[in-house]
């Protein structure tokens, strides 16, 4: 009795303190195992509803691809039909739903109506030109967001804080594609006394080679990635902030602080770590979209990535390009989710008990 008695305070201490109270590592059971196969489990069953929405979703869309592929010019019918049984379109809809998903699981994503190429091969050519523009706007508006919300919910109340959160708010809330249209007048065609600085859209001038090759890129490169990081900088702050807010009343940091502690190393040591769960889920979720793209900031500035190429195969509509890249966009958003839950019983062992 003495023994279990005494060892009740040793607890309540280590997680005053924001640690594990010694004992057998819950990892080291069946429980981790358990909790890993059911978020594989479920990924792998979002994944087979992403399968089955893609194919079905883009068939409402109105417009005959066929006659797209015709470019206008009046054919008989029986062009159209060969046209139709060229791509599969002629055969029953559950079977070219069976078709679909079988060569979908062996990578093979269908052939594009417009480009007449295999869709996987358009994928990753224009990813990388995706993942230059979202990943850098990425870690500017994650680390400038986490940084921003970390200083004001250390001085909440203060003026610092109402000018970061109202400015934060005011600018997630602007819708993206009006923002860098906005930029596009001032900064790229000019607005006296402002002169025209950057380029109105695409990723490249032409004609530079090496190191002004770079230079002309990242010059392309400066309006959309400030349109996305001021839209996008301020849920990471708010996220934070109020993350690190409800953990300022532990008593773990009152604990901290009467054994002499500074405030820096406090926040720092103690109530930055043990509020990084919710940030963590914003920045895995942040960086499946980053592989997604943002259609509508790509649109606006003709960048040649993945969400230019949605929207231009919408509008045709471009059937196995649509579904290919929708079915990418969301495997990206579940994969970085699916990550983010595998991580969390590494930071707080009590999730998945």
């Amino acid at each position: 009795m003495s023994s279990a008695t005494d060892s009740a305070p040793l607890a309540a201490t280590g997680a005053a303190l924001g640690k594990r109270p010694p004992g057998p590592s819950r990892r080291g059971g069946s429980g981790y195992p358990r909790y890993v196969a059911g978020k594989l489990g479920g990924a792998v069953v979002s994944l087979f509803a992403v399968l089955v929405t893609s194919f079905f979703l883009f068939r409402l869309i109105p417009g005959d691809p066929v006659k797209f592929m015709t470019g206008g010019r009046p054919v008989s019918a029986e062009q159209l039909a060969v046209y139709r049984e060229e791509f599969g379109l002629d055969l029953p809809l559950w079977q070219q739903f069976t078709d679909y998903c079988l060569k979908a699981l062996s990578g093979d994503l269908g052939t594009s109506y417009q480009f007449h190429a295999p869709v996987t091969d358009k994928i990753v050519e224009a990813l990388p030109n995706t993942l230059l523009l979202t990943g850098t706007a990425f870690v500017i508006y994650t680390a400038l967001g986490a940084f921003l919300g970390t200083r004001s919910a250390w001085r909440h109340g203060g003026l610092g804080d109402r000018l970061n959160t109202g400015l934060a708010l005011t600018l997630y809330s602007i819708p993206s594609f009006w923002l860098g249209l906005l930029l596009i007048i001032v900064l790229s065609v000019g607005v006296d006394p402002i002169p025209g600085l950057f380029p109105t859209g695409g990723m490249e001038s032409g004609g530079e080679e090496g190191f002004a090759h770079v230079l002309d890129v990242a010059h392309h490169l400066v309006l959309p990635v400030v349109t996305l990081v001021a839209v996008e900088y301020g849920q990471t702050l708010l996220v934070t902030r109020s993350a690190l807010l409800d953990e300022m009343g532990g008593d773990y940091l009152t604990t901290a602080r009467a054994k002499g502690l500074r405030d820096d190393l406090v926040r720092r040591r103690h109530a930055v770590p043990n509020a990084l769960l919710p940030t963590v889920t914003l920045v895995f979720v942040n960086l499946g979209r980053t592989v997604a793209g943002v259609i509508l900031v790509e649109t606006v500035f003709s960048w040649p990535g993945l969400g230019g190429l949605f929207y231009q195969a919408l509008s045709v509509p471009d059937l196995p390009l649509v579904q290919g890249l929708f079915f990418v966009f969301a495997a990206a958003v579940i994969l970085m989710n699916t990550l983010a839950d595998l991580l969390y019983p590494l930071l707080d062992p009590r999730v998945g008990r």
